[in-house]
């Protein structure tokens, strides 16, 4: 297993003043960060990647896709600019080094369906979901071209779903295994996330398993997005399903707090639930190595 750590509780922008944090997670024991991809700037990724081979710290990634680069929308030019947009975020990993470009970038983040259409809830209720055929069918066309240019750049798109309360476009594991499978891509791969799990999943052991030929990343984060192991997500369940599977990849700690204004509005933090950014950064580790190790 390979443990990591995920630089967005510290920034959503990592520049040379930052590097203290890389440094300090590899004082503490990691063997890796997740680097925000939000700042498309190639040159700088290449800085940190080299930052992070003198540490000798391993990298992923994590994105996102916006309202005017959204690979469901309707538009065919901002179904072209999420193209555009994901491949950039494709040569930032490459950049940097970073194996595998994570994130809820299947649709913008946080958008829901218009009102109007809301208002049609019957037609919804009928079909089971939210989403659309088109939407579905889209969406791969996008990551499909993504994963190819993925692919020849050594990077793994790899895909999270988000709870009902952030997304409607895939919120379970088996939903997600299902879209992948149906692209059936070497570079398009899945993510299992243990906060979105515990509101969506009905059971933690199923989930795991429905979606484990295509999982190739974990995060570890806490009901209250706090630190691991110190919440109410069910780890005796979530720790043994992963064993069961075979999973033996990255678990990467996200945590979310308040130094960061807008994160801490985008992901509802109110209020500060831990001592401070090392402790948790620590604590966290420890418990990820009780629970796999011990």
């Amino acid at each position: 297993m390979k443990y990591g750590f995920n630089l967005l509780l510290w920034t959503t922008d990592v520049q040379e003043s930052d590097f203290g944090a890389l440094e300090k997670v590899k004082e503490i024991g990691y063997d890796g960060v997740e680097l925000p991809i939000f700042n498309l700037d190639v040159g700088n990724f290449k800085k940190i990647g080299a930052k992070c081979d003198e540490l000798g710290l391993g990298r992923t990634a994590v994105t996102v896709s916006t309202d005017e680069e959204n690979p469901i929308s309707p538009d065919a030019a901002v179904r072209a600019a999420a193209v555009d947009r994901l491949k950039v975020a494709v040569d930032c990993c490459a950049a940097a080094g970073a194996t595998h470009l994570c994130g809820p970038f299947h649709s913008a983040l946080g958008a829901f369906p218009p009102s109007e259409e809301l208002l049609g809830f019957r037609e919804f209720a009928a079909r089971g979901v939210a989403r659309t055929d088109d939407e579905w069918n889209w969406c791969k066309e996008v990551l499909g071209e993504v994963a190819d240019h993925a692919q020849a750049n050594n990077v793994t798109l790899t895909l999270e779903y988000l709870n009902r309360f952030e997304c409607y476009f895939v919120n379970s594991a088996a939903d997600t295994a299902r879209f992948c499978r149906e692209v059936n891509h070497p570079n398009l791969k899945m993510m299992y996330d243990t906060f979105h799990a515990n509101i969506e999943e009905k059971c933690i052991r199923s989930a795991v398993q429905e979606c484990k030929d295509q999982t190739v990343h974990v995060h570890i984060s806490e009901n209250d997005r706090s630190t691991p192991g110190k919440g109410g997500v069910d780890w005796d369940t979530s720790f043994a399903a992963l064993k069961e599977s075979g999973y033996d990849g990255w678990m990467v700690v996200e945590a979310f707090g308040l130094a960061l204004p807008d994160l801490a509005a985008a992901t509802k933090i109110w209020r500060r639930m831990y001592d401070t950014e090392e402790a948790l950064c620590s604590d966290a580790l420890a418990f990820m190595k009780s629970r796999v190790e011990g």
